[in-house]
């Protein structure tokens, strides 16, 4: 078993001011697999100050030296590929596939990405006397989820790096494994000391110490809709600036005119992916209602194909929940599914056969939803598919739009002007057409409560940046 008894502070490994520690649970085996240090506000105060006198002289680095520091990241990150992938399987359970393939590859990418941004990035704005510069935003703190662990890291942490930021990261205590291999790998890659610190613990007491913190100038944070907003009101008392990428009930508009079996399976395998706990996930399957029956036996002969099992097997699509705690939530809203009449068609409560250890779940699609059933409204978490009739293609934007939410939205249809159209009148940060691929390039993030900011790409970076407007410094020339 693994043992991360320490934190990052200053360019060093050092213990915490606390005694209490965590056992982090592989949720194959429901079995401890490392034990973390959970730090406190002592622990938060020390952090927080190293990365403030860091500051001083990390945001007065040329774009060269950033540059450079950012292109070693990228190669110590590359020759420890595996390793990552091989923690994010065994801290939340994703298949080893998809954790090499995907999973790990997206730290890189950010990084990779940060990188190119940054050798061109338009820092300053001639105006003709008055010069608009880019700057800094300050001390970053940095919240970050289990689900897709390395990359929510990656994607605040590259962009924090690249503008001149200093940083404090608390990872999600239930997957923070990968966040220690990430400060080992700045740390060999020679980030200067102060710049990025680590202190593991509970959103209570360490993520309640930096939303709340009066030196921390701005804070992202990647989690539950409920969990952003108490960050947002805690932070609100100082002023500083709060970037918040939450949660989503994304629709999935399948049009009259596509091919259906290539649509809705595709639908129940991107709804199933990463076993269900993506933010951007299609959780929602709006279908013509004449054809509810028909995309009800495609979706169920679909999940039953799925394979469910153990995360280290290759055979494996779909592996465990990432807690019990989460497992536990999916069960009841299943239930609750059943419980308020929706058609179950595949799955349903409890493991799958054969699984009867680890935190797994049956692929799950419910046919004949009402988009006013909880299982429609809330985020699940889970593979769980709804699926919801619509009367025609206004009814269907409608539905769409009809949540609390707005992070994505997926279209498909035989006419891609058509998919476009209907693309553009959906209240979401980001629209799939026909199955397309996420943009590393591309914003992400949301409309509504799915949050505020945007991650990724150049647009990243403006979260971390403060404008200052120099008037006169080019002097008006006289006539």
């Amino acid at each position: 078993m693994v043992d991360y008894s320490k934190i990052y502070i200053d360019g060093q490994w050092v213990e915490p001011q606390g005694s209490e520690t965590l056992e982090v649970i592989n949720p194959a085996t429901e079995e401890a697999c490392a034990t973390i240090s959970l730090g406190n506000a002592e622990d938060v105060d020390r952090a927080v100050a190293a990365a403030r006198r860091a500051f001083e002289s990390y945001s007065q680095t040329t774009r060269e030296e950033r540059v450079a520091l950012l292109g070693k990241i990228v190669e110590v990150y590359k020759r420890r590929m595996e390793e990552v992938a091989a923690a994010i399987t065994t801290e939340m359970g994703a298949p080893a596939g998809l954790a090499m393939k995907a999973q790990a590859p997206a730290g890189l990418a950010h990084f990779a990405i940060a990188q190119k941004v940054l050798e061109n990035y338009a820092f300053e704005e001639d105006l003709g006397t008055t010069l608009v510069v880019k700057e800094p935003v300050g001390v970053c703190a940095m919240i970050t989820p289990w689900n897709w662990p390395m990359n929510q890291l990656t994607c605040k942490v590259a962009p924090a790096l690249a503008t001149g930021c200093t940083m404090v990261l608390k990872p999600s205590e239930v997957a923070p494994l990968s966040a220690m291999l990430l400060a080992e790998i700045l740390d060999e890659a020679g980030v200067p000391k102060g710049v990025f610190n680590l202190v593991n613990g509970d959103g209570p007491t360490v993520g309640t110490a930096l939303s709340s913190h009066p030196d921390i100038d701005m804070i992202s944070f990647t989690g539950s809709t409920g969990a952003g907003r108490d960050v947002a009101k805690r932070a609100a008392d100082n002023i500083k600036r709060v970037c918040l990428e939450l949660g989503g009930k994304s629709a999935n508009i399948l049009l009259d005119d596509v091919d259906f079996q290539k649509a809705v399976a595709g639908g129940v395998i991107g709804c199933a992916n990463n076993t269900g706990q993506s933010c951007n996930a299609p959780t929602r399957m709006l279908v013509p209602q004449s054809r509810m029956d028909e995309a009800a036996a495609i979706a169920q002969a679909t999940a039953e194909k799925i394979r469910v099992g153990e995360p280290t097997d290759p055979q494996t699509q779909v592996g465990p929940l990432a807690s019990k705690a989460q497992w536990d939530k999916v069960q009841s809203l299943i239930q609750k599914g059943i419980d308020e009449g929706a058609k179950l068609a595949a799955g349903g409560p409890g493991r799958p056969e054969g699984l009867e250890r680890g935190y797994y779940v049956r692929p799950t699609v419910f046919t004949h939803v009402d988009n006013n059933m909880t299982i429609a409204r809330e985020e699940i978490f889970g593979p769980v598919l709804c699926i919801i009739g619509y009367e025609d293609e206004d009814h269907a934007v409608q539905i769409a739009n009809d949540t609390v939410y707005g992070l994505s939205g997926y279209v498909s249809s035989g006419d891609l002007d058509r998919a476009r159209r209907v693309a553009r009148r959906m209240r979401t940060g980001m629209v799939h057409l026909n199955g397309a691929l996420p943009d590393y390039n591309a914003p992400f993030g949301g409309y509504k409560q799915s949050g505020n900011g945007r991650e990724w790409g150049h647009h990243g970076f403006e979260d971390y940046l403060e404008l200052k407007s120099i008037f006169g410094y080019t002097p008006r020339e006289k006539k």
